[in-house]
């Protein structure tokens, strides 16, 4: 998992060709803290896509600009466009994030 040191270097993983799942997260949430242990598994189950964990506080202007209002969340991009997000305020699992990755893998 890439973790961005900077505004610039998060917009780079942003503009990529490849899909890349911005995985949006904060050490101090408590389902972020959740799924952690598996998303070595989710990213070895997933190799299309890149994946690039993005700490909400580090980067607040990115996430209120794209709206990302609950954590731990997900915002898929390809060609700098967004194709996919699985945002919302509930606990996610390794089973609901492995089905909204496998419903972009053909897109």
């Amino acid at each position: 998992m890439i973790i961005p040191q900077s505004y610039e270097e998060l917009a780079v993983y942003a503009e990529q060709k490849e899909k890349t799942v911005f995985f949006f997260t904060a050490d101090w949430c408590p389902d972020c803290q959740f799924i952690y242990p598996v998303m070595p598994e989710i990213e070895a189950e997933n190799p299309e896509f890149t994946f690039v964990r993005v700490d909400r506080d580090n980067f607040m202007e990115v996430a209120q600009r794209w709206n990302i209002f609950g954590i731990p969340s997900f915002v898929v991009v390809e060609n700098g466009k967004e194709i996919g997000r699985f945002v919302n305020k509930q606990r996610k699992t390794k089973a609901q994030i492995n089905t909204f990755l496998a419903e972009l893998k053909t897109l």
